[in-house]
C-alpha cells in the first residue's frame, strides 16, 4: 500500500517541526515547504522532503500541490499578537493572501484535504468557562481576526468546491520532543515558558509578571497550556480523519486544566533548581483573568486527548533542550 503524501507548510518551525516528527511516525511520507523566515533548517528530519518557498509566490505554490498530496498542513501564518497590531498590513498580507494562494493551488491541483493551525485567540474575552468551539467569536487582535476570516474562507470553499478541512484552535503550546529530536528554539519569544527559560539561563535578566489582583487562587493570570506532542499527534488524527471520511470541522486543542503564571515559575524552580527572578509589572490591556478549553470535541470526533497533564513533565521537556 502507497504512503500517504502531506505537505506541511511552514514545517521548520516550532509546531511544525513536532507536526512532521508525529507524521513521520505514523509512516506518512512528508514534504516540508517553508521559507524559514522563523522556521530553522536543524527542524528539518532526516526522512522529511523539503522545498524552499513562500506562501505568497502563488507559481511556486502551484508547482508544489501538482506533485500530488493527499493532505496539506497549514501552519504558515504569522502569528505575534503585537506586531499584527502595529502592522496589519503585513498580517493581511501572509495570513489572508497567501492563505487563499494555498487554498487555490490546492483546488488548481485536485488536493483535497487540509488542517490547517488555527487559534484561541479567536474567542477573545471568555464569557463562559471552559471554551467550546461554540463560543462567541471576538478576537482582540488583528492576528485573532485573520484566523477566523481564514476559516471563513474555508468553509465557503468546502461548500464551493472539494475541499475538506479541520481548523485546529490551538491554545497555547509549550514544551519540546521529549527525545531532544527538535533542536531548533523559539527566535524572539513572546509567550511565557520561554521567557521563563531566558530568565532561568541568564539571557533575560528579570521576568515582568503582568498583574497580580486577578480573580484566580493566586492573583495572576491563568492559562491552558498544551503540549507541542500532543499537538502533532492531534494533526494526525486530523488528517486520517478528514482522509477517512472528507467531513469539516473546526476543533479546540487544549488541556481542560488551567496553570497560573506563578504555578509555571514554581513548576520551573522545581524543574531546573534555579530561581525564577520576577516582579509584577501593571496588568496588560486585555488580559482575560483565565483561559481554559474543553477538548470533548477532539476526543469525539479525533478519538484524541492529551497525554501531557503534569506542568513539571511539561517544563522538563523545555528544559532538557535548554540544558542541550
Amino acid at each position: 500500500m502507497a504512503q500517504s503524501k502531506v505537505l506541511v507548510i511552514g514545517g521548520a518551525g516550532y509546531i511544525g517541526s513536532h507536526v512532521v516528527k508525529a507524521l513521520l511516525q505514523e509512516n506518512f511520507a512528508v514534504t516540508v515547504f517553508d521559507n524559514l523566515s522563523t522556521g530553522q533548517r536543524c527542524n528539518l528530519l532526516a526522512k522529511a522532503g523539503f522545498i524552499e518557498g513562500n506562501i505568497l509566490d502563488e507559481a511556486k505554490l502551484n508547482d508544489v500541490m501538482a506533485k500530488g498530496f493527499d493532505a496539506v498542513v497549514h501552519l504558515a501564518a504569522k502569528k505575534a499578537v503585537g506586531e499584527s497590531m502595529e502592522n496589519p498590513q503585513k498580517y493581511a498580507r501572509n495570513n489572508l493572501n497567501g492563505s487563499i494562494n494555498i487554498f487555490n493551488a490546492m483546488i488548481n491541483n485536485g488536493v483535497k484535504n487540509i488542517v490547517f493551525s488555527s487559534t484561541a485567540a479567536s474567542y477573545g474575552m471568555p464569557q463562559y468557562l471552559p471554551i467550546d468551539e461554540n463560543h462567541p467569536l471576538n478576537p482582540l487582535s488583528f492576528y485573532g481576526f485573520t484566523k477566523i476570516e481564514i476559516e471563513r474562507v474555508m468553509d465557503w470553499y468546502s461548500r464551493l468546491k472539494d475541499f475538506h478541512y479541520i481548523a485546529l484552535r490551538y491554545f497555547n503550546a509549550v514544551g519540546y520532543a521529549a527525545d531532544g529530536s527538535i533542536r531548533g528554539k523559539e527566535q524572539n519569544p513572546q509567550n511565557l515558558l520561554p521567557i521563563v527559560m531566558e530568565v532561568v539561563t541568564g539571557k533575560r535578566e528579570i521576568l515582568n509578571v503582568f498583574g497580580n489582583d486577578y480573580d484566580t487562587p493566586d492573583g495572576t493570570c491563568v492559562r491552558d497550556y498544551i503540549h507541542v506532542e500532543d499537538l502533532g499527534r492531534a494533526h494526525v488524527a486530523a488528517i486520517k480523519k478528514l482522509m477517512q471520511d472528507s467531513q469539516s470541522h473546526i476543533i479546540n486543542l487544549g488541556t481542560g486544566k488551567g496553570t497560573s503564571v506563578l504555578e509555571i515559575i514554581q513548576s520551573t524552580e522545581r524543574v531546573t533548581g534555579r530561581k525564577v527572578n520576577y516582579d509584577f509589572a501593571p496588568r496588560r490591556a486585555g488580559d482575560p483573568s483565565v483561559i481554559v478549553a474543553t477538548y470533548e470535541k477532539a476526543q469525539k470526533i479525533l478519538d484524541w486527548k492529551p497525554q501531557y497533564t503534569d506542568i513539571d513533565e511539561i517544563i522538563k521537556t523545555t528544559w532538557n533542550l535548554e540544558e542541550k
